[in-house]
């Protein structure tokens, strides 16, 4: 080990847990009891690094993949490195991770009991995204975010100690929602990882070739796709909203801001005349503080 190792594990953990601040709505926001939110944003590095594993997003010099024992010839290799991460997430319940994101995930799993289902969800879209690039039905689009997304709303209500079936149901809603948003902001992003989001069933609908998908700007058929997704994405979070009225407190105001996120980040999707194609319509402070409001009186 040399002198500089921890230097760079300290800068791989940071540089994956800063990227907080880009999400659509507040990961672990100052007015949550401190022990949430330092387990929130321990279950939030879990999920952003295996995104970034996922996406070859990790940052320069490979000190993740050496964190992971993954040697240099391997460290390009996302399913290697998934692998390796799958294997270290094991070690969360059996043992000491190595990775330091994972090391600061065990004193959460310990202190709520958390099961190892959802963050093994998380791996495995990570490794569906590494084999299948296109899904032909929204179901199938489904049950993608059954894993890739689905999971993280699960793991708040651990954390917060709520979880029952009924609001498991109403986060799964959410989430999903969410996760839809995501990809109508990324479309042009995804595509240059050769990734496609929109159901195929739907681009024949509205008329949509792959080649549109790749302009500077969006035509018409892709504008009203990406409509009609934003509007699938809007019921749903409409479906999952009680849940903010199931809860009480500084957790009531934590759910209210991912579904308020969801709906600002739509309207300024919406705003944008649903022309995603030159880069994510991202909504301002303003916005997603009346969806906040809105949200909290019941009213959207």
């Amino acid at each position: 080990m040399t002198a500089t190792t921890p230097a760079r594990t300290g800068d791989a953990e940071r540089g994956t847990l800063d990227k907080a601040a880009d999400e659509n709505f507040p990961v672990a926001p100052f007015f949550l009891p401190r022990v949430w939110r330092d387990d929130l944003m321990a279950v939030y590095g879990f999920a952003r690094l295996v995104d970034d594993i996922g996406d070859g997003d990790l940052a320069p010099g490979g000190a993740d993949a050496r964190l992971l024992g993954v040697s240099p010839e391997e460290a390009e290799n996302r399913l290697v490195l998934l692998d390796a991460f799958e294997a270290d997430l094991g070690r969360v319940f059996d043992g000491t991770p190595h990775h330091p994101l994972l090391r600061r995930l065990q004193l959460t799993v310990r202190r709520r009991d958390l099961a190892p289902e959802p963050f093994l969800g998380l791996i495995a879209a990570n490794r569906q995204d590494q084999l299948v690039k296109r899904y032909e039905t929204y179901d199938d689009l489904l049950a993608y975010c059954e894993l890739s997304a689905n999971p993280v709303g699960r793991l708040v209500l651990a954390v917060t100690g709520t979880s029952t079936p009924e609001r498991i149901r109403l986060s799964d809603a959410i989430c999903t929602a969410l996760q839809i948003v995501e990809h109508l902001q990324d479309v042009a992003e995804d595509l240059g990882h050769d990734r496609i989001y929109l159901p195929a069933v739907d681009m024949k609908r509205f008329h949509v070739q792959e080649a549109d998908l790749a302009r500077k700007t969006a035509g018409a058929s892709v504008r009203a796709l990406v409509a009609y997704e934003a509007q699938r994405a809007r019921d749903l979070l409409n479906e999952g909203a009680p849940l903010v009225g199931s809860v009480h407190g500084r957790l009531k105001l934590l759910l209210a801001g991912f579904v308020a996120g969801g709906r600002a980040a739509i309207a300024a999707i919406a705003a944008a005349e649903y022309d995603v194609l030159p880069g994510p319509p991202k909504p301002g402070k303003g916005r997603l503080l009346r969806e906040v409001g809105v949200t909290l009186r019941g009213e959207g």
